[in-house]
Parts: structure tokens; C-alpha cells; sequence
């Protein structure tokens, strides 16, 4: 998709559905079209490395675990819990974390996050053993709590509507890219073997961490908290985007509220938070443990990185064209829950087969599926908090749902050790996948319900 399609299919007959239901002079709202196209070029681009970069840092112990393991005496179970103990961490900070990011700014406080959860990921180079190991995880974490929905708040600071929902399907991108990019290159510096004392799983993590730190100080050069401090907008750009932005967020507020308690008291954040664990559980799960699934097919680890990059390839595409999709739809749910199904669907094939390229095949499924529900999941919450509500639902929603991070990958290697195989941790998953897919279903869409609702209630 690329940036004249996104102005394109916003533009046509769109203003009020943009605005959240307030209408904008025709004038007013073809000029906040060209600001937001103004800002889409400069925003994403650094936004998205830097996604990039946060998610390759999650996920590249998934290859060092390759070798680690061994060196460390790690057993299946002790890693998958390990692994995932990182997820806690998040949990615990997520909406302390996000908080502080609405009160001091985005541009400070991603700059911290970003220093901080570099600086951690290379130290967990130098873990000893079992509970080191857990306890690095653990601080990368808490470290890094408050990234994503941090940026996703970011957003609703600068893109209204269906801009918003464009923008974060292309930052979702970071997750296919971090893993095409990052595959081959940890399986390359596996490769290497020692080097000035150091093992190659050390080297992998050292090297890895370090971006994470070069563009946590970037940050404080290159991003904006709001349009109305940007030195790269006229002040009549800053004063047209601020009407459209504030003339949605007054027609969300309106519905819905926006106070940190609305959003804490609205069943339907809950519901969602629930939904995000169902996916979580399958994105990191499957995630952390592809290279050593791809592993048994008695390849190298060099092949093995450009094996678990062939799925995030294909999904790549196949989340954009999702979005794309559902973005031109009346209704985002059957989208929402069909990509989980899709994900459910092949994930059990994945299991119940040992042919290498069949099980690959239905991994790509299982990826493309996982991918495009996220692509299309977070249109879904934004689309009624707003303000400290925002602030406080999207971590909420991103925090319960990151303890999927933890279940995943910890379920998997428990059920792997008692198991033997991959065979009954893999149908487990795609258990969980099912019942998010089936929950979503049941749901509806809660910014539509709640407005239909709440103007019942009123007549």
C-alpha cells in the first residue's frame, strides 16, 4: 500500500466518518488531509525502524536460544518460562508507564524507553545461568513497558479516524520486517562462533541491542509530542489539524468519556484485553519457538534464519492486503476474528504434520493470520477512548495482553518437555487462537455498540 492509495481511499466522501461523526468545512478538511499526508511521511518512517528494532529485541533470544541454551544448561521449560517472564515485566509497568508518557511527552519518554530496553538486551549477553537469565528478561521488560501503547497514544495525538487505523497497519509492518531482517542475520552471527571471549549468542545479543540505544537518542531530535509543536508544520497546519483532532476526540469523549475511570469501568476494554492475550499467546509463542521448530528439519542455523523469515515475508504482505481490505469495509470485526481463524486453522495443520515443507506452508498461514488480526485488531479500541482514557484503556488492553507473551512461550515449553514433541504445545495454541477468534465474534464492534447503547439509554 503505498502513500497516494492511503490519501486516496481517506479522501473519498470521508469527512465525517474522519472526524468522528463532527463535520469539517470541505476547505478545513482537504487541508488537514495535506497536513496529514505531510505528517505520515515524516512520522512513520522513523516511528516504524523503531518498532523494528524493539520487536527484533524481543524476539532474537528465540535464536540465541539456539546455542544458549546449552551453554547455560537451559532446559525446554526453563526457557519458554524465562522467555517469558519478559511479558511480566511489561504487564507491571505498562500503564504506569503510559501515564507518565501523557503527562512529560512522547518524545522524552520514548527516548527513555527505548535507552533503557537497548541497554538491557545487550547485558542479557552476559547472564550465567537459569535465574539470570529470567531476571534479564524480566528487567528487559519492565524496560521496555509502555512502548507500544505509547505509540499507539502517539497516534491518536496526531491522525484522526481512518488515517489512524492506515498508520497503524503500516507500524505493524515492524513486526514481518524485524523478522526478515533479523532471521538471517542471527542465524549469520551463529555462525561465527567465539570471538574475544565471547560466545556467538553474546555477540548476537550485544549487536542487536545497540540500535535500540542510538535511536532512543534520536528520538529526542526527531519527534514532535503534537502537532502543535512541530517546527516542521506552518502555524496554519498546526491550527487545522488541531480542529479536526479535537473535534474527533470531543465526539468520542461525548459517547464514551474520557476520563482513566470510564476506561477501567468499560467492560468492553476488558473484553478486548482478553482478545490480545488470545493473540498474543500465538504471535509470541510461535515466534520465539519457530527457529528451533524449523530446526528438527535437520538444517544448519544459518538456513534456519532464512527458513523462519520465508512466513514473515509472505505475512508482511498478507497483513496489508487484510487491512487494506477491511479498512474499506462497513464492518472491521468479521476481519478481526477471521484472521484469527485463518492463524487457528493452520496452526493445528502445522502441528499434525512432520513433512518440513508442508509444516512451513502452514506456518506462513499461521504468521499471515496472526499478522493481519493485528493489523486490523487496533482500529477497534481507538475507536472509542480517547484522552486519559486512551491513555489508560490502551495499556490496559496492551499490558493484559502481553501476559500472552508469557503463557505462550511458557506453555509451549512445559507442554514440549511433558510431550516430547511440538505436536500437542502447537494444538494447544491453536486452541487459544480459536476462542479470541470466537470472543471478538461474540463481542461486535464496542464503538458502535456502546454509541447505539448509550443514544438507547438517552430516547
Amino acid at each position: 500500500m503505498n502513500l497516494s492509495e492511503t490519501i486516496d481511499q481517506t479522501r473519498a466522501g470521508r469527512s465525517n466518518s474522519a472526524t468522528g461523526g463532527t463535520a469539517l468545512a470541505s476547505d478545513d478538511f482537504a487541508a488537514s488531509e495535506r497536513t496529514l499526508a505531510k505528517a505520515f511521511r515524516r512520522i512513520l518512517p522513523f516511528i516504524f525502524l523503531c518498532y523494528v528494532v524493539s520487536y527484533l529485541d524481543r524476539t532474537n533470544v528465540g535464536f540465541a536460544a539456539l546455542t544458549m541454551n546449552k551453554d547455560l544448561g537451559l532446559t525446554g521449560e526453563q526457557f519458554g518460562f524465562a522467555a517469558g517472564l519478559f511479558s511480566i515485566g511489561y504487564f507491571l509497568f505498562e500503564i504506569p508507564s503510559n501515564l507518565i508518557m501523557q503527562k512529560v511527552g512522547a518524545r522524552v519518554w520514548i527516548a527513555r524507553i527505548m535507552i533503557t530496553w537497548g541497554v538491557c538486551s545487550m547485558l542479557t549477553a552476559f547472564v550465567v545461568g537459569p535465574k539470570s537469565f529470567a531476571a534479564a528478561r524480566f528487567l528487559l521488560g519492565i524496560a521496555e513497558a509502555g512502548f507500544t501503547p505509547g505509540i499507539y497514544l502517539y497516534f491518536t495525538h496526531w491522525f484522526p479516524g481512518k488515517w489512524r487505523a492506515k498508520v497503524t497497519a503500516a507500524f505493524l509492518v515492524g513486526i514481518p520486517v524485524a523478522n526478515m531482517i533479523g532471521s538471517p542475520i542471527s542465524g549469520a552471527l551463529l555462525q561465527l562462533g567465539g570471538l574475544h571471549g565471547l560466545k556467538s549468542w553474546q555477540w548476537l545479543l550485544l549487536i542487536e541491542g545497540l540500535p535500540a540505544v542510538l535511536l532512543g537518542i534520536a528520538c529526542l531530535f526527531i519527534l514532535a509530542d503534537r502537532p502543535g509543536k512541530a517546527t516542521w508544520l506552518s502555524d496554519e497546519e498546526k491550527a487545522t489539524l488541531d480542529r479536526r483532532l479535537a473535534a474527533e476526540q470531543s465526539d468520542i469523549g461525548s459517547k464514551h468519556g474520557s476520563t482513566l475511570r470510564d476506561a477501567m469501568t468499560n467492560w468492553r476494554v476488558f473484553v478486548l484485553a482478553f482478545v490480545n492475550f488470545c493473540g498474543i499467546v500465538g504471535s509470541v509463542g510461535v515466534g520465539l519457538w519457530m527457529p528451533q521448530i524449523i530446526k528438527q528439519f535437520g538444517v544448519t542455523h544459518s538456513v534456519v534464519g532464512w527458513l523462519t523469515a520465508v512466513p514473515y515475508l509472505i505475512g508482511a504482505f498478507a497483513m496489508l492486503w487484510w487491512a487494506r481490505v477491511a479498512n474499506k469495509a462497513h464492518k472491521r470485526v468479521p476481519y478481526v476474528a477471521g484472521a484469527l481463524l485463518i492463524a487457528a486453522a493452520a496452526l493445528a495443520c502445522s502441528a499434525l504434520t512432520d513433512v518440513p515443507m508442508l509444516k512451513l506452508i502452514a506456518l506462513c498461514f499461521t504468521v499471515s493470520g496472526i499478522l493481519a488480526f493485528q493489523a486490523t485488531y487496533w482500529a477497534i479500541p481507538s475507536s472509542f477512548l480517547t484522552g486519559r482514557a486512551a491513555a489508560g484503556g490502551l495499556a490496559l488492553i496492551v499490558s493484559v495482553g502481553n501476559l500472552g507473551g508469557f503463557a505462550g512461550p511458557s506453555m509451549i515449553g512445559s507442554l514440549k518437555q511433558m510431550s516430547g514433541g511440538f505436536t500437542v504445545p502447537l494444538l494447544a495454541v491453536s486452541a487459544v487462537l480459536l476462542i479470541g477468534a470466537l470472543t471478538i465474534a461474540w463481542l461486535g464492534d464496542p464503538g458502535a455498540n456502546a454509541g447505539e447503547a448509550r443514544a438507547a439509554r438517552k430516547s
